[in-house]
């Protein structure tokens, strides 16, 4: 049980952190939605960021899997849109050393190969969905936003978590200002 004095501090805390968006259908902020696009195929994906730059996103375009990783390595993400066939690292490896990097990293696979079962087959675990190439915009821009809600739903899911299990820790007042300091350097909350 925590004491008055404890629970003050807690509710303080709390209401200085920055929630994440409550309303993320409301796309009225894209330039909050952060796409890194992985493909080999340099047109598509200088095609492809110069569309989604105008609709306002904030993009980071890669020509590989190991470019994409190195990058998710120092910038974070929300979405990743990644092909399935590329030279070195394919989109399959390249998804899970994604969410490796950045569990909540939502990724929306491209394929021209084959059709979507065999897609699904290759990584099923991973992706948020699966595209057929040649990918119509207005789709991939619905996927992407539907992506993001998702990764806001399962951010705010297991922040929620956190906080309860910090609450219920019986921690003192410097163990839970600790513990939220740190959930809030790992959500991004300032």
């Amino acid at each position: 049980m925590l004491s008055a004095q404890r629970f003050r501090l807690f509710q303080s805390i709390l209401s200085k952190a920055k929630p994440f968006p409550k309303e993320p259908s409301i796309m009225s902020e894209k330039s909050d939605i952060r796409v890194l696009l992985v493909d080999d195929e340099e047109t598509l994906v200088e095609y492809l960021s110069k569309r989604l730059l105008r609709e306002g996103y904030t993009v980071k375009a890669t020509f590989s899997g190991e470019e994409a990783t190195e990058v998710a390595s120092d910038d974070d993400f929300d979405v990743a849109v990644v092909d399935l066939k590329m030279p070195g690292m394919d989109g399959v490896e390249t998804q899970k050393r994604l969410k490796k990097i950045q569990p909540f990293l939502q990724c929306i696979v491209l394929t021209g190969h084959g059709t979507i079962d065999t897609a699904l087959e290759s990584g099923k675990e991973e992706a948020f969905k699966y595209l057929l190439k040649p990918i119509e915009y207005d789709n991939l821009l619905e996927t992407i936003n539907e992506a993001y809600e998702h990764k806001v739903q399962l951010q705010n899911a297991r922040f929620k978590d956190e906080v309860e299990e910090i609450y219920r820790s019986g921690l003192g007042a410097r163990g839970i200002k600790k513990a939220m300091n740190k959930l809030r350097k790992i959500y991004g909350i300032s």
